[in-house]
């Protein structure tokens, strides 16, 4: 896991350069970079607002004595795709707003919750009942 980790790290921030350079040959220098910066703004904006109507649905089923599991799995998904957005560069936005999108959000919801499951059955994870 850390060695795939390590190779995200260091892959997807020199695509990222490429693709800049590569659009700032497209459509110049300063469109590239207000186009970074608009979309790190539009990220935050549709972010937050989708984070606080997960909030506030999930506070619901709470109050109904329910969990709020699909909330939380949006959550996450929310979580990562802001991180996502406010990275500069066009690939990370495309996969965070792809994350922060009600309509798409269910894949991403999908696989996350088929990984917990499986890092779950491996015993990488381990739930601990206090009462």
């Amino acid at each position: 896991m850390l060695r795939i980790i390590l190779a995200i790290f260091i892959l997807v921030p020199a695509i990222e350069i490429s693709f800049l350079i590569m659009m700032g040959h497209f459509v110049g220098g300063w469109t590239t970079f207000a186009l970074v910066i608009l979309s790190g703004f539009l990220g935050a904006y549709f972010a937050k607002r989708e984070g606080r109507k997960v909030l506030e649905y999930a506070r619901f089923e709470w109050s109904q004595g329910q969990l709020p599991a699909q909330h939380l799995l949006d959550g996450i998904c929310i979580f990562l795709g802001g991180i996502l957005l406010i990275t500069p560069g066009f690939i990370t936005d495309i996969f965070g707003f792809l994350l922060v999108f009600p309509y798409t959000r269910p894949i991403f919801k999908v696989m996350l919750l088929a990984l917990i499951q499986r890092q779950i059955g491996k015993g990488n994870i381990h739930w601990i009942n206090r009462r």
